[in-house]
């Protein structure tokens, strides 16, 4: 089955596209989704060896700012079980979880971030879900073209 690709949002001073590359095995698990849409992304279409533009979002401004890899598919988020995490969801139950995350693996940092300013003005990207009036979902589909466009414009 051919690989997916995807756009994953993060604050970068949650967690960035440097914290991934100084975590232990330059990976980690990608937990704190509570979006049904995102979470079904996650859960039912994410796959190893997929391809994912890390972006950082509420920064100034905010900028694609890499590339990980899905290395493991989707299990239940712990975190939602964890009364003194910030991602606690006291209705998510470990027999029936209601939320997923999946483990990712830096790639590379961009050496030029590429901006969202340059993304909408890009005819190529102006279908992604990130340029669409009111998208607020932390993951997101993207097309191998659309992919390639992004990491295309970090290399100018």
């Amino acid at each position: 089955m051919a690989n997916k690709y995807w756009l994953i949002k993060s604050e970068p001073e949650v967690f960035s596209i440097d914290d991934l590359a100084k975590a232990k095995n330059q990976t980690t698990h990608w937990d704190g989704v509570r979006n049904y849409q995102a979470r079904n992304f996650l859960r039912d279409d994410f796959k190893i060896g997929d391809k994912v533009i890390f972006y950082h979002s509420n920064s100034e401004p905010p900028v694609a700012a890499g590339i990980c890899e899905v290395v493991k598919e989707a299990y239940p988020d712990f975190t939602a079980f964890d009364p003194e995490n910030d991602h606690y969801d006291p209705k998510s139950k470990k027999e029936l979880p209601t939320w997923f995350m999946v483990d990712i693996k830096f790639v590379k940092k961009f050496s030029k971030p590429v901006s969202i300013s340059e993304i909408k003005a890009n005819r190529k990207l102006q279908k992604i879900h990130l340029v669409q009036r009111g998208n607020r979902l932390s993951v997101m589909p993207l097309t191998k073209d659309e992919f390639d466009e992004i990491v295309r414009m970090s290399d100018k």
